[in-house]
């Protein structure tokens, strides 16, 4: 490959890139949605956070802290919100006050194809007091109810309009969109600094655009030796720390064999993650537990990595009754990275006894099939995720797609009834003896930009809070 770039590279190089005074971010994958209610998807979540504000955020610990309002526990069912001056204006000039709270999170309750709207379902009224101020009430005492606020206000008029925020949002945030064709066309609203968000599926492409100054900043989503390459460039500079996002391969609990628990974790000691992490992944990754990793306020500690161990996991497939190879499917999108990191797990399953058939798809199919759970095996990442509330929308038996992201199914009384009473530590061991999910491991984060570009900060959940802030010098 990396011959095959510098070649490309040296054919290439007397290209003379076209002035220009934007800020060109190239990505793996653009957005599916700019509607903060519908975006599941890390692309839709990273734009999001840009254009919108919430109500809250979070700090360096994971814990809750003001964004657009404090609050205050008034009863264990009563709480209340108090909108500060910052980012209380929406980009087209009108006002943010209450009334767009309660709108917002009042259509939340009101959606029924929302992936977001059982996370509220705990809501039983939100009332604006006045312009500043809004009262929920809640079904239940929830002690971590404020964590949950983190979804993008939007207009009051506008939702009451039936407008298409998918493609045509209006938002309170750092950055407001400007076009939206081919590539997503940004304006950051303190300087009017121009940023265009350009999709470059092709990881060889994308570090071809930015040497060639057809590209000025990109982030993630590269294997280890074009990492490398970039370093070597004296004109790059490339931004490295570790990670919080978690990767896994999910199951589908409904498969004849996969919903016997000895054949997960089967498939789960047939993924030797060391030397994945070592080999073909930048630096910065760690093996997975949890969803949440360890040093998170309700990360689990006590939990260990699967050991990768082919042997024990052939003998529970044979105990387990599975005629060898056991052929399963695996689902993936068509990014080259995650093709590659699926096909070295397809050679180590191999020694368990296990043929795995990679299926690549484009980013829309794969994500509906995933979310229709037509798949046995498929790959992703849980990006940004900040509060245990993912353990709810993932594995209780109540947020099956529509209704949340249990996509593999998982039925289990017991672990409901560990989530709703918040239990963490026994709600995450349970998950890991269950196995829904195949843990993999907790993604570094890089960034590559070329000179002249200065400002730009990585956070351990890949977010891309950094073009807020980023500066280009030509």
């Amino acid at each position: 490959m990396l011959l095959g770039l510098v070649l490309l590279f040296g054919l290439s190089g007397c290209s003379k890139p076209a002035e220009r005074t934007e800020i060109r971010f190239a990505i793996a994958q653009a957005p599916l949605t700019l509607d903060p209610r519908y975006a599941t998807d890390a692309a839709s979540e990273r734009v999001n956070r840009l254009l919108y504000r919430p109500l809250i955020d979070f700090d360096a610990s994971s814990r809750a802290v003001p964004a657009l309002a404090r609050w205050q526990q008034r009863d264990p069912l009563h709480y209340r919100f108090t909108l500060g001056p910052a980012g209380r204006v929406f980009h087209d000039g009108s006002p943010l006050n209450a009334a767009d709270v309660v709108a917002t999170y009042q259509s939340l309750l009101a959606l029924k194809d929302s992936p977001h709207s059982a996370e509220f379902a705990n809501i039983a009224a939100v009332e604006a007091l006045d312009a500043d101020t809004v009262d929920f009430t809640l079904r239940q005492p929830d002690a971590q109810f404020p964590a949950r606020l983190i979804v993008g206000i939007l207009p009051a008029r506008l939702i009451a309009a039936g407008h298409d925020f998918s493609h045509h949002p209006l938002g309170s945030g750092p950055l407001k969109l400007v076009q939206w064709n081919r590539t997503l066309k940004l304006e950051r609203v303190a300087d009017r600094q121009a940023i265009t968000l350009e999709e470059v599926k092709d990881p060889t492409v994308r570090v071809l655009k930015l040497l060639r100054g057809e590209a000025d900043l990109l982030q993630g989503d590269l294997p280890p030796e074009l990492v490398a390459y970039l370093k070597r460039q004296d004109k790059v500079t490339v931004l490295e720390i570790p990670g919080a996002n978690y990767s896994y391969l999910g199951f589908n609990l409904q498969d004849p064999w996969l919903k016997d628990a000895r054949v997960r974790r089967a498939v789960t000691l047939a993924v030797d993650r060391d030397a994945i992490i070592r080999s073909a992944l930048a630096g910065g990754n760690r093996p997975a537990t949890a969803i949440l990793p360890p040093e998170h306020w309700a990360g689990n500690a006590a939990l260990a990595p699967y050991p990768y161990d082919p042997q024990q996991a052939k003998a529970l497939l044979r105990q387990a009754g599975v005629p060898l190879p056991l052929k399963l499917v695996y689902k993936t999108s068509t990014d080259a990275q995650r093709v590659r990191l699926a096909t070295v797990m397809q050679a180590q399953m191999r020694e368990a006894g296990i043929a795995l058939e990679i299926h690549s798809l484009d980013w829309g199919t794969f994500f509906d099939d995933v979310k229709h759970g037509k798949f046995q095996l498929y790959g992703l990442t849980w990006v940004g995720i900040k509060t245990p509330e993912i353990y709810r929308l993932s594995f209780h038996s109540a947020s099956v797609p529509p209704a949340g992201a249990n996509r593999c199914r998982l039925q289990d009384a017991a672990l409901d009834k560990l989530i709703e009473r918040q239990d963490w530590l026994a709600a995450t061991a349970r998950i890991h003896e269950l196995l829904p999910y195949v843990p993999l491991w907790y993604e570094g984060q890089f960034a590559a930009m070329r000179q002249g570009v200065s400002g730009y900060t990585l956070a351990a959940d890949g977010n891309w809070d950094g073009l807020a802030t980023v500066q280009k010098q030509e």
